[in-house]
């Protein structure tokens, strides 16, 4: 689906300051939609937004189909009645510019149950009538997903192939003693499920009213130690004894990896899949149509063909390509959703079969502009071989940022880089790479925020096949200001991402009007 001309910024809601060690869906996010706002901004990009596991990847969730409770906000909870001022009062100090991901579980995790625990008191008749229809029309992921969470619980955190026989294969009798025996507990991850979607909605309207869109990631691949897997197995490659799974996903030598990257997620069982008329997808695509207005699918060429690595492997390099049923699949999803609003993440090895199933459904691909000055004239990324149906991008999440790409940039790149640019400063490249973007005729230009504001490599997002350290930078108060929206705003109207003039003047909305214009 071709979109408009149109721009807008990348940032993860865990990256967004807050008091409580991680950013949240209280007022931080509500001042950075007034941002996109007064910039002229139409998207707000954000990474997965499900409950993560080891190494707190947005990418290896618990759930494909579920929010963070890390995400809720503290506040808003305190509003709503459910905290009080003093269970606010004494918290540890946490890092300013880091989320300590293991403090903020150890603080925050109680309080969550704490707020449950008197929702489950106090709620009026007519808040308890929203919380039974939340979960009744939620019952194909929430069910499992709150079983599997309090049972990982009990079982110490560890993965579910790991648990004893009867609950690891799902035996309905030793399901039903456990769900009566965690009863209390499964509440509360219903509870958890339900406050993220309300805040997550009045966050979503309130950024919708002002034009804002939210693009989010649909990973294709979901992580073995989830809910999904351990609920749906014969919709995965795996060993049905071990429950580990038979062919692992990845992708060969690439870009990042001399090895390629070994993601260890068990791949799909197309066959059965398609068997279902893709059931499980579908309930996938319309969860995640409940969080965001446009879905951007990471790591689209799998949808075509996937590269699986048996099981024992240390490295992706020993993998053979598959075929996946891509065309009967968003055929399908059409039928049952209707066109939808899909980017497709096709990076890495794009071969003219990849190309052709996004072409054929309309898809904008992705450009990165920190991948256009090592080859010749031919590359791809670089903007005069663009075409209007794409988006462009300075760098992504899996890139450092764009001052600390070109502080590692080999000297022939550099001189490309210099050459394309003509008049520009090494000390300004960030704001080069993104008027670059804007310019381009890509119909849409992503940002990360870390390019706006300037930052080097220690505030990149992540570094693949890097297992820990990852997913961490925040912004620090105060970062976001009047001179960095009218320098956005202006590179959007000049370049006719925004020809509407929407800067802060007159938005009695923008939480200080008087210094953003």
């Amino acid at each position: 689906m071709p979109f408009p001309r149109t721009s807008g910024l990348l940032l993860h809601p865990t990256s967004l300051s807050s008091p409580y060690g991680i950013g949240d869906l209280g007022p931080s996010a509500y001042e950075f939609v007034d941002f996109l706002w007064a910039s002229g901004q139409r998207y707000w990009q954000v990474l997965p937004l499900g409950p993560t596991g080891y190494g707190n990847s947005p990418y290896m969730c618990y759930s494909a189909m579920t929010g963070n409770p890390l995400l809720i906000s503290l506040e808003r909870l305190k509003e709503g009645g459910l905290l009080d001022a003093a269970d606010l009062a004494e918290l540890p100090p946490y890092p300013g510019d880091w989320v300590d991901y293991d403090v903020v579980r150890e603080t925050k995790m109680p309080l969550l149950q704490r707020a449950a625990a008197r929702f489950k008191q106090q709620a009026t008749p007519g808040q308890w009538q929203e919380f039974e229809l939340f979960c009744a029309s939620r019952s194909f992921w929430l069910n499992d997903y709150a079983l599997f969470m309090t049972l990982k619980a009990v079982n110490g955190g560890s993965s579910w192939h790991t648990w004893d026989g009867a609950i690891a294969q799902r035996d309905p009798t030793a399901l039903e003693e456990w769900r009566l025996k965690l009863s209390d507990d499964i509440f509360c991850q219903k509870f958890f499920q339900f406050e993220f979607f309300h805040q997550w909605q009045l966050l979503k309207r309130y950024a919708n009213q002002r034009q804002i869109d939210i693009i989010g990631d649909i990973p294709i691949y979901v992580a073995h130690d989830s809910a999904d897997v351990w609920a749906f197995p014969h919709l995965f490659h795996l060993d049905l004894e071990t429950g580990l799974p038979q062919l692992m996903a990845g992708v060969p030598p690439d870009y990042f990896s001399d090895t390629g990257q070994l993601w260890g997620n068990p791949v799909y069982h197309w066959e059965r899949m398609q068997a279902t008329d893709f059931k499980w997808w579908i309930e996938r695509f319309q969860a995640t149509l409940e969080f965001v207005d446009i879905v951007r699918i990471d790591h689209f060429r799998g949808f075509c063909a996937y590269w699986a690595v048996p099981q024992g492997e240390e490295t992706a390099m020993n993998g053979e390509w598959l075929e996946a049923p891509g065309v009967a699949f968003f055929e399908k999803l059409e039928q049952t959703l209707g066109r939808l609003p899909i980017l497709a993440e096709d990076l890495g090895v794009i071969t003219p079969d990849v190309e052709a199933l996004r072409d054929r459904f309309q898809f904008p691909g992705m450009k990165v502009l920190q991948f256009a000055f090592g080859g010749d004239l031919d590359n791809p990324f670089l903007p005069f071989n663009f075409e209007r149906n794409f988006v462009v991008y300075t760098g992504t999440h899996d890139n450092d940022t764009t001052l600390g790409w070109y502080d590692q940039l080999p000297e022939h790149e550099r001189q490309n880089l210099a050459q394309y640019l003509g008049l520009w400063s090494p000390d300004t490249v960030h704001w080069d790479l993104i008027r670059l973007a804007m310019s381009s005729v890509a119909n849409q230009a992503i940002v990360p925020l870390q390019d706006v504001l300037g930052l080097g490599g220690d505030c990149r997002m992540n570094f693949p096949g890097k297992p820990e350290g990852n997913w961490g930078w925040r912004l620090k108060p105060g970062q976001l200001n009047g001179d960095l929206s009218d320098r956005l705003h202006h590179l959007t109207r000049i370049y006719g991402r925004n020809p509407q003039s929407r800067h802060a003047e007159g938005n009695p909305h923008h939480p200080d009007n008087a210094s953003s214009d």
